[in-house]
């Protein structure tokens, strides 16, 4: 099996799509493993030193975790793009391919020669995709953009912190995966798209357009009105996480119907009926009276006592480690973690897949490639 060839098994979506994938850390290579969920045939392409994603701090001795986790369901070779041989063969599986996804900073790509005007005369139907930190203009476009950076940029870490104290981080490299949602959805569109035109064109994403995006609901300024006013959407008091019995719990209790249930199974009936709260905005304002005799009697039960209580009632959640997520009932129920066999690591049990098609499921998911693992497929007289 060649590395741009169809994968076995039921057709996805995106069955018959090639990609290469010349991206690294998160944003670009795990838009590409969306696009391989739905079926596309996606080689990844690492320089001789591999994607660095694969050196971070791991407690696997042969591979790095969140290398596995943001790579499944690709083939992988190396290639040195500075090299002429190894240039040409990139250039060769181009006019093959369908997409093109990378993160180099802007003006790397015309160096390297695969840059979108340089590769277009080759492949016309070529999507190409470019994830940057700051876009391609402007006078950040040449700086390395990283998650954690875009967050402290964009004011996310100064709204996460609570007020008047220091900015927090979102750890969980939020601004990389929803920018990695970006790719696979911008490239879906310009698939569509090209079945009408009949021609590829560039598609850019970067992670300050992610982390704006992701604000959409606080980055909104009416005309006549200050500009330093209140964005943060807490709603505060009652909703959150509280301290039951040795644990914690999250509640959301926003609703009337659920703010009565909260009342009635906690035995504060007689909040449920005090017009002092009555609406979220009475509720937040009057925490501290509420909060005090909320957490006594969470005080009662351990957070997954209070789940088994609340049911459907009352929308929450105990706090749980993400390890329980392998054996939780729900996410067996829905199929989310499959078993894997790496090259190097050996079985393992991971994600996937996001999104759940009826008629065309896609092909299984298999694990990321060992760096070269599929080098012999593109290069003659490698690997025997």
């Amino acid at each position: 099996m060649t590395p741009l060839s169809p994968r076995p098994g039921p057709a996805g979506p995106l069955s018959g799509v090639r990609v290469l994938d010349l991206s690294a850390y998160i944003a670009g290579p795990y838009g590409c493993t969306l696009l391989a969920d739905q079926g596309a045939d996606v080689l990844k392409v690492e320089p001789p030193g591999g994607d660095n994603l694969r050196h971070y701090p791991s407690t696997l001795p042969s591979e790095s975790r969140a290398f596995i986790g943001v790579n499944r369901s690709k083939r992988g070779v190396v290639l040195d793009l500075k090299q002429p041989a190894d240039l040409a063969t990139l250039l060769r599986l181009v006019r093959e391919a369908d997409v093109l996804v990378h993160n180099f900073r802007p003006g790397v790509p015309r160096r390297l020669g695969i840059a979108h005007e340089q590769l277009e005369p080759l492949n016309p139907r070529l999507i190409y995709c470019a994830v940057t930190g700051y876009g391609d203009s402007g006078p950040m476009k040449d700086k390395a953009g990283y998650d954690q950076v875009l967050q402290t940029m964009t004011g996310m870490c100064a709204l996460q912190g609570k007020r008047g104290a220091a900015p927090e981080i979102l750890y969980g490299s939020v601004v990389d995966y929803y920018a990695a949602a970006l790719v696979a959805a911008g490239v879906a569109s310009a698939l569509y798209e090209r079945e009408r035109s009949g021609r590829g064109q560039a598609v850019g994403v970067s992670l300050l357009r992610s982390a704006l995006t992701m604000q959409s609901a606080r980055l909104i300024w009416a005309g006549g009105e200050p500009l330093d006013i209140g964005r943060d959407m807490r709603s505060g008091g009652v909703t959150g996480i509280h301290p039951a019995r040795g644990s914690y719990l999250y509640l959301s209790a926003n609703t009337p119907h659920f703010w009565a249930a909260l009342c009635r199974l906690t035995g504060l009936d007689e909040l449920a009926t005090d017009p002092r709260y009555d609406s979220v905005k009475k509720r937040a304002a009057h925490a501290a009276e509420i909060l005090p005799r909320l957490h006594a009697a969470l005080a009662t039960r351990t957070a997954l006592e209070w789940e088994a209580v609340f049911g459907d009632d009352v929308p929450c959640a105990a706090a749980r480690q993400v390890e329980e997520m392998f054996d939780h009932p729900q996410v067996l129920a829905e199929n989310m973690v499959g078993e894997f066999d790496h090259a190097t690591v050996g079985r393992y049990r991971g994600v996937t897949r996001p999104i759940v098609f009826g008629r065309t499921p896609g092909p299984e998911p298999f694990a990321a490639p060992a760096l070269g693992q599929h080098d012999a497929d593109i290069k003659p007289g490698e690997g025997g």
